[in-house]
């Protein structure tokens, strides 16, 4: 590729140089497609979750991580680690626990900020987020936004709003997002009976915690979530689910992925 600019700018006629044009931009994207799949093939070793209980429930996001690396053949190798606190939004967990500190020290790949946004506004989250991305960035991480979904205690934001409040911030930040919510909502419309809440109607159920484990896990890799089918996955009451609703999960948490990261209309 230098040689072929090198080349290009000696100051050949323009019709020349619009020939080679589509030769030097098969080769670009060639690349691109090349660094994509070396990224998708071999995910990040260490991942950091920040959050509340959304993300430690049911024994956690971090640990299910790593449950699901080591499952795999190979071994998908990740290490994930926590900094969580029960109720907290994303300001509480930068004021008041170490989640700044782990960011800058912990040596992550990526760092995952899940944001309970019913439990604060979207001025906090707007703000928060900011400040978080900027850390993870500062210390050479990738940051995602896990974005989590509505439920009846604190009713006052839709699913709908929750989404634009991650699209916005995910467009004004160039930030990823794994679409959790979105997730849960295309679930509950192709198999209703599949409940995405536990008993208190707040917090993941089983299935509901799978799904979130694959929007995230499929975010962080590139990899389509249908192909991460070990032979067996011990994750606590994850046996309640029989294989076919399984699939069905890591179906919706590739196609909500997708429908994501569409570009917009």
């Amino acid at each position: 590729m230098k040689s072929l600019r090198r080349w290009l700018s000696m100051g050949f006629s323009m019709g020349f140089t619009m020939g080679l044009l589509p030769l030097l931009m098969s080769c670009q994207t060639a690349e691109t497609g090349r660094e994509s799949a070396a990224i998708g093939s071999h995910p990040p070793a260490r991942v950091l979750f920040v959050g509340n209980s959304f993300t430690f429930w049911r024994g956690g996001l971090a640990p299910h991580l790593e449950t699901l690396s080591a499952a795999m053949d190979p071994p998908l190798e990740y290490q994930a680690e926590q900094v969580v606190q029960g109720g907290a939004s994303l300001e509480v967990m930068w004021n008041q626990t170490d989640a700044q500190d782990q960011i800058a020290s912990g040596n992550f790949d990526v760092v995952v900020l899940q944001e309970d946004l019913p439990e604060t506004d979207v001025a906090s989250f707007r703000n928060y987020s900011r400040k978080f991305v900027e850390a993870v960035r500062q210390a050479g991480a990738r940051p995602i936004l896990f974005m989590a979904w509505e439920y009846d205690r604190l009713d006052w934001i839709s699913l709908d709003e929750i989404i634009t409040a991650h699209r916005q911030v995910a467009d004004q930040l160039q930030v990823e997002v794994a679409p959790v919510g979105l997730a849960w909502r295309n679930s509950k419309i192709q198999q209703p009976d599949l409940n995405m809440y536990a008993r208190d109607a707040e917090h993941p159920s089983v299935a509901g915690m799978f799904l979130s484990l694959m929007v995230i896990e499929g975010t962080i890799s590139g990899i389509d979530p249908v192909d991460r089918v070990p032979d067996a996955l011990p994750i606590r009451g994850l046996q309640r689910l029989d294989g076919d609703a399984l699939q069905f999960l890591r179906s919706i948490a590739g196609q909500s992925i997708r429908q994501w990261n569409l570009p917009p209309r």
